[in-house]
């Protein structure tokens, strides 16, 4: 056997298991983008943040993708972590929330994949004998104090290029 086909063996468990996870949001592929054209990837509101792109036309960085924050005003609900920390997968509670693909205008064998992954928390408000959500600060001071805050829903996301490479 070649070493090209003890590759392609050793790659096949991490492409069954990536074709064999299912997003929560379905989305067909993206429209073309072109080179150096800075486009919006998706907006997640909850964590007030946006997935960037760009093609860069670089055959080493052929994509560059960051996440920008929507506005300073913007108080998140939710939180954005880098992919490498997190290492999110579903054994350990993270669900595959969206996967975005993008073509090149320039190249269209080649695309930009972004998968976002999602941390759900079961988040109850307790209401009060009104019906309402109350935060007292002083109270909410003494359990940040212990330790006791709660848990907020968590992002992740993590960009591939996939196809052929172009001159």
């Amino acid at each position: 056997m070649s070493p090209r086909h003890l590759i392609l063996l050793a790659l096949l468990p991490a492409l069954a298991a990536t074709a064999a996870e299912t997003p929560e949001r379905q989305r067909p592929v993206g429209a073309a983008q072109a080179v150096n054209i800075t486009h919006t990837l998706r907006q997640i509101p909850e964590a007030c943040a946006r997935l960037e792109g760009t093609f860069t036309g670089d055959a080493a960085q052929p994509y560059r993708f960051v996440v920008a924050r929507t506005s300073e005003q913007c108080q998140p609900r939710a939180k954005f972590v880098e992919f490498d920390k997190a290492q999110p997968s579903e054994a350990k509670g993270w669900k595959l929330n969206d996967v975005i693909r993008v073509p090149s205008a320039a190249c269209p064998a080649q695309q930009a994949v972004v998968r976002v992954w999602r941390l759900p928390v079961e988040q109850k408000p307790q209401l009060d004998g009104q019906g309402q959500s109350r935060i007292y600060l002083e109270e909410a001071k003494k359990q940040a104090a212990a330790g006791q805050i709660a848990k907020i829903p968590m992002f992740a996301a993590q960009m591939t290029v996939e196809g052929k490479t172009c001159p």
